[in-house]
This record gives structure tokens, C-alpha cells and sequence, in this order.
């Protein structure tokens, strides 16, 4: 038996709302992709669509328009046009530019070995949602050292001064219509990276700047990007962006509480289509009637 774990479907719309399904073409939806975009129609007046393809070296277009012909077929519409991230690169460059402009960004040299080398040394380095948190290493690097290093060709990432950052936005909070009102917790993720050479925007960068520029003001997604929505409101705050609401729903599980993934081919949207399920069965098995 599949089951969604925590909250059930809505059973209506949010009056006025406009939400988001926002899937990453590196492989075929799943039954928890369906929940989620079947979850975010039904919460929303209005229901748009955006491709998260920012991440070249795994995105295919083939997969993009796979995902597009799986929601078709489950039943889903939504307004055009389709928001394709990889064509809106300049967006987010300047959302870059202008935190660059407050001082909050900084080059981090340090490759992921130097990183676990450096909290392994440490002993007791804080913990957030992803694994320990980047001990600052480059945070202090001089001006005319980090101008040298990019002058050598040093590979290097854009890290956001969590700490600078939290200061210059104050306390801050953001509503989940299951949990209420939230204080933001912006240190949550330490110095998170914001860019790198081969990804000119990381997720939490991308996602924010997205929804605002598509009007979204209810925000769905899984439970396990819950944490993520402390960072996006600090970031919408530095940003100058509006302030959405969200919703958190629980993750389709397994009879053993295994969570779906792309790695689950037999329960794709494509598989269970060729296996001859109708898109009222399948949206049965994705927790909806």
C-alpha cells in the first residue's frame, strides 16, 4: 500500500492563491512527484508550472518534455507560459550582484576535501539540515588573496555571510499554513553556496527568485524541504522580495516508509502508464480521489 505520510490531500483551494509545481528534468516523474503537483492544483486559484533545469550536466530536454506529457496525462493544467530556469540565468545573476553589493557574498577555494578535512580537525562543528556546516575557512581570506586566487584560475564558490546576512535582515518569520507562524532561523544553513562555476545558481538562490518573479504566493513542496523555507525567507528579505505563505505536505511512502525517487522505475508515471493504469488510478495511488 502506498501512503502519504503526515498530512492528507486538501480538500479545496486557498482563496486567491497562486501555487507552483517545480520539477528538475534529470529523470521521469514518480508517484511522488504526483502527489506533489496533484497537492499544489489543489491548493491553488491559480496553478503555473515552472522546469528547474539550472543544473546542465544532469537536465535533459528529453526528460522536460516527458514531464510535460506525464502531467498532461494525469489530468493537470496550468497557466502559460512554461518558466524554463535555464532561460533566465540574467535573474539570477542579478539577485547575485545585489547581495555582492551588501557585502554578503564571498569566494570559498576550499574543495569538498578540504572541507571535511577541516571539520574532521575541528571535532565539534555545528550540525544543519544538510550535515555539518562549512567552518568559514574563506570568510576571512584578505581581498588582495582572494583577487589572486581568481586571477590564477582557482575554482571557486559564492558563499552567502550567514552571519552578516541575519544581522542586516533582523528577525524575521514566515507562516506554513499546517504549523502557523515561524520565527526564521537565517544561521539554520551556515554559509550556504549560492553559485558555482558549473551551476550559476543554487536551488535555494533559483527557487526564490522564481516564485517571486511568477507571483507565487503560496509555496508547496515536501516535507523534507521544510527546513529549506528558513533560508528562502532570509533571502527573500535581502532581496526585497514579497513574502508567500507555504504549505509543507508529507512524503508518499512505501508499506516500508521509503520515500519515492527517480531510482523507483518501476513506479514512474511512464511505467504505470504502459503497465495499463489509467490517470484515475494513478492519481488514487498518489493520495488522491
Amino acid at each position: 500500500m502506498l501512503k502519504a505520510m503526515d498530512q492528507p490531500h486538501p480538500s479545496g483551494c486557498v482563496p486567491n492563491s497562486i501555487t507552483r509545481f517545480a520539477p528538475s528534468p534529470t529523470g521521469g516523474l514518480h508517484l511522488g512527484h504526483a502527489h506533489s503537483a496533484l497537492f499544489a492544483a489543489a491548493r491553488g486559484a491559480r496553478f503555473i508550472l515552472r522546469i528547474e533545469d539550472i543544473d546542465a550536466g544532469r537536465c535533459r530536454p528529453e526528460f522536460a518534455d516527458a514531464i510535460l506529457a506525464d502531467l498532461h496525462w494525469l489530468g493537470l493544467s496550468w497557466e502559460q507560459p512554461v518558466r524554463r530556469q535555464s532561460e533566465h540565468m540574467d535573474d539570477y545573476r542579478a539577485a547575485l550582484d545585489r547581495l555582492d553589493g551588501l557585502g554578503l557574498l564571498y569566494p570559498c577555494f576550499c574543495t569538498r576535501r578540504d572541507i571535511a578535512d577541516e571539520v574532521a580537525r575541528s571535532g565539534h562543528a555545528p550540525h544543519g539540515p544538510d550535515g555539518a556546516l562549512y567552518p568559514g575557512t574563506c570568510r576571512g581570506l584578505a581581498s588582495a588573496e582572494r583577487q589572486r586566487r581568481r586571477s590564477a584560475g582557482q575554482p571557486y564558490a559564492l558563499r552567502l555571510d550567514a552571519a552578516g546576512a541575519a544581522a542586516l535582515a533582523g528577525p524575521l518569520s514566515w507562516r506554513d499554513l499546517g504549523r502557523g507562524t515561524l520565527a526564521a532561523d537565517p544561521l539554520l544553513f551556515g554559509d550556504v553556496v549560492l553559485a558555482r562555476k558549473d551551476t550559476p545558481a543554487s536551488y535555494h538562490l533559483a527557487v526564490t527568485v522564481d516564485d517571486a518573479r511568477q507571483g507565487v504566493t503560496l509555496v508547496t513542496r515536501g516535507e523534507d524541504l521544510f527546513a529549506a523555507s528558513h533560508l528562502h525567507r532570509l533571502l527573500q528579505a535581502l532581496l526585497g522580495l514579497p513574502v508567500p505563505e507555504w504549505h509543507h505536505h508529507g512524503l508518499l511512502t512505501d508499506d516500508h516508509g521509503r520515500r519515492f525517487a527517480k531510482r523507483d522505475r518501476s513506479l514512474t508515471l511512464r511505467a504505470l502508464r504502459e503497465a495499463g493504469h489509467t490517470p484515475a488510478e494513478v492519481r488514487r495511488m498518489a493520495g488522491f480521489p
